[in-house]
Formats: C-alpha cells, structure tokens, sequence
C-alpha cells in the first residue's frame, strides 16, 4: 500500500502522522510532499520513505497514491493561506486515491458536526482509519 500524506507551512501534522504509520504499519510505504521544502523536511526527517515538494509534485503523487492523508484543506482551493492551489486540491478531490481527511480547523473551513479534539487525537483516529483499508 502507497500512502501519500500532504501538508503545508511547518509539516507539523504531516509529521506526527508519519511517524505513528510507521510505528504501526511499518511495511506502508509512504510518501511526503509539502508544498513547501520545510513541510516537506520535517515529514521525511518523520520517517517518510520519499518526498518531494510542491504543486507538481502532489499532481503526481495523487496518481501513485493509494491512500491520502491530511488536513480537510489539502481539497479545497487557496486554503492553508494558500498553500494550496486549485491544482492541488482538484487533484486531492478527483484521484482514485482513498482520502483520510483530518478536520484541522486553520484552513477555514468548519466542518460542522465534528467534534474539537487534540491533534494527537485526530491523527490516531486518522492511523485507525488507515488500518480498516
């Protein structure tokens, strides 16, 4: 299984994400890709096995993904201070890929119902979902 985890600005989210799949599930092989070079440092200093940076790079990566994890902004256009591109998020939206999409609360978007939780939480609620699939 290919697992692609997107995230932007520091790659904070990216990284614990990283870091609790390979401590549960360390035969997944997963890809980092930032849309920006510290984003995408931190998630492979995090235990990423490849990682590349940018809009192309998450083009590309979509394809090759079987599961994408990451924050709700990651598929919407200009969110993340627009980190992410309409380009991105289209290709997040549209591929093949199963998404695990974590409800991070600083792109914008409230998703309502969802209930507040630390980020700790979400992440292994999103490694959880990771290992249904």
């Amino acid at each position: 299984m290919v697992v692609l985890v997107i995230d932007a600005q520091g790659g904070g989210l990216g990284k614990q994400l990283i870091s609790g799949i390979k401590k549960e599930m360390p035969d997944v092989t997963i890809l980092a890709v930032g849309t920006n070079a510290t984003a995408t440092a931190n998630m492979l200093k995090a235990g990423a096995d490849r990682g590349a940076t940018g809009e192309n790079a998450v083009l590309v990566a979509c394809r090759q993904a079987d599961v994408i994890i990451g924050p709700v902004g990651i598929c919407i256009a200009d969110a993340m201070l627009g980190e992410i591109t309409p380009a991105m998020a289209a290709a997040t939206g549209s591929c093949r890929a199963r998404r695990i999409l974590i409800p991070y609360n600083n792109c914008e978007t409230m998703i309502v119902g969802v209930r507040e939780g630390s980020v700790g939480k979400l992440v292994q609620e999103a490694i959880a979902e990771l290992r249904k699939i």
